[in-house]
């Protein structure tokens, strides 16, 4: 069980966060479309629930996610929460419908999103547009924490090279810049492997890294090197995708997803072996999935994503289900979790 009232702090900043925020990449039509009363109310349900860390992105739904969250969050005094949003993509208008799809890697797996092409760049003028851009969008006058979105191998493939570099002269600097003049109050990255976090660390300080389907339930290469320099350098980790995009949540059922494709039959049959576990200790597979990441002690959030005010209610449900010692220990046992993977005591 998780206390959802205590807070950790997100690297050396004065931002402090819940265990459990709310991911809002549902909320721009995360592979189907979502209702807008329906996105919106999620949203105020998730507030009703206690939650007050949310996270978003010009990418999701291409500035849907962004508009969503800001129309909400705006009813709430600005203090009681925590916002994040996301750089490194520019939504430049493209007159085109149907829009054109963008691979998965690069965030073509939204529907019903706005007449926006995102067009990455991490530069330090852009930067800055993004922010101002990002404001606008939130209608608010300041971000809590802003990430550099997708700076990774997973995404940019042979190009990664330039793009940190553009990180380091560009990214960095128009950072700074900001928290500096208090527009925001701390910055990280937002990407979808471990590895991409070390070489941002190698360039330059950052607050906290949105790892995204990195150390979860399902995997745990993360605890090889990120994890325990986090913890040496004083690093947060905001674990997104605690369900590995979908299948941590629904089981290994047939049309199970595993990191926004199809799920392949080993990583099924993976999850098959730890429902045996949950089921023998009557515990909800996916109650496990939200709760394993704050085992660790440099993990200082998991952000769900919710399109209905009933999964925003259930995570926080799901947070606080008790489950017993002995169905960790199993899991190690049974071969199915790491010997040195820190669970929630």
């Amino acid at each position: 069980m998780v206390d959802l009232s205590t807070r950790r702090r997100l690297g050396g900043s004065d931002v402090e966060v819940a265990p459990l925020g709310f991911g809002g990449n549902v909320l721009g039509n995360l592979y189907a479309e979502v209702p807008e009363e329906e996105a919106l109310d999620t949203v105020v349900a998730a507030y009703e629930t206690g939650i007050r860390f949310f996270d978003t992105a010009p990418l999701y739904g291409h500035g849907l996610s962004e508009h969503r969250m800001g129309h909400v969050l705006r009813r709430y005094p600005r203090d009681s929460y925590v916002l994040s949003t996301k750089v490194g993509r520019l939504l430049k208008p493209h007159g085109k419908v149907p829009p054109p799809r963008l691979p998965a890697s690069q965030g073509g797996i939204f529907t019903g999103e706005l007449p926006f092409q995102p067009v990455f760049d991490f530069t330090y003028d852009a930067i800055i547009r993004s922010v101002e851009d990002s404001l606008q969008r939130l209608g608010t006058n300041r971000l809590d924490v802003v990430l550099i979105h997708d700076a990774d191998e997973w995404t940019h493939g042979a190009g990664i090279g330039e793009r940190l570099e553009e990180v380091r002269t560009g990214a960095l600097p128009a950072l700074n810049r900001l928290r500096d003049e208090g527009v925001i109050r701390a910055f990280g990255a937002g990407v979808n492997q471990a590895e991409a976090c070390e070489c941002l660390l190698d360039i330059g300080p950052f607050d906290c890294f949105l790892l995204a389907g990195r150390y979860t339930l399902l995997e745990q290469g993360a605890l090889d090197g990120l994890l325990p320099r986090c913890e040496r350098e004083q690093v947060s980790i905001i674990l997104g995708a605690p369900f590995n995009s979908g299948i941590l949540a629904t089981g290994a059922v047939p049309d199970a997803r595993y990191n926004y494709q199809p799920a392949p039959e080993e990583v099924k049959d993976h999850v098959r072996r730890i429902e045996e576990i949950c089921l023998a200790h009557k515990v909800s597979l996916p109650a496990a999935a939200l709760q394993f990441p704050l085992g660790h002690p440099a993990v200082a959030t998991v952000i769900p994503g919710a399109k209905s005010r009933a999964e925003a209610e259930s995570n926080a449900r799901l947070m606080t289900a008790a489950i017993p010692p002995a169905f960790w220990r199993d899991l190690k046992t049974g071969g199915l979790s790491r010997e040195d993977a820190p669970t929630p005591e």
